[in-house]
């Protein structure tokens, strides 16, 4: 039986969630199915204890494993992790990611804005800086949570491939 562990609204505690088969819908542990149906792109029908919701799909966002949901009048944003996710995190094993050194150009081209100043922490796809190539404007993203130390690239000077912009702490 496969599981599924869902925090909705950042509750204290997980609901624990079991499907029989691949093709099954997920079910909170000890309840009778739920029917779900599909009516429309974003939208679904639910049936859970003889009662009827319509679900509308807000947002799903599967990098961080989080769908935002309104049922009737009510938002929800539910968290959902599978089992190997879950034991990463008891450990504290999820924050142990690999800290980001430096940004180096993707590209040859001409740096048209630095946005950013030594001493700014920024976050995963945080703007960085703007580098124009082929006649594109290229939006360079921090590649994770970081605090920018040394700003090697110069404003309206061309940059090879590979030359490092960015320095982080």
């Amino acid at each position: 039986m496969a599981k599924l562990y869902a925090t909705i609204n950042s509750a204290e505690g997980p609901i624990t969630l079991e499907r029989t088969s691949p093709s099954a819908p997920w079910t909170p542990a000890g309840e009778t199915a739920v029917d779900l149906v599909r009516t429309g792109a974003s939208t679904f029908s639910l049936v859970r204890n003889g009662r009827s919701h319509r679900v509308l799909v807000l947002k799903e966002d599967k990098e961080s494993g989080t769908v935002r949901l309104r049922i009737g009048a009510h938002t929800y944003t539910v968290q959902v992790q599978d089992d190997r996710s879950r034991l990463m995190q008891t450990l504290g094993l999820d924050k142990t990611a690999l800290k980001v050194k430096e940004i180096k150009a993707p590209m040859p081209g001409m740096v048209l804005n630095i946005l950013v100043k030594p001493g700014d922490a920024v976050k995963k796809n945080d703007p960085i800086l703007v580098l124009e190539a082929m006649k594109m404007e290229n939006l360079i993203k921090a590649p994770g949570d970081a605090v920018v130390a040394t700003i090697h690239a110069e404003k309206g000077k061309p940059v090879e491939k590979g030359q490092l912009l960015v320095s982080f702490a």
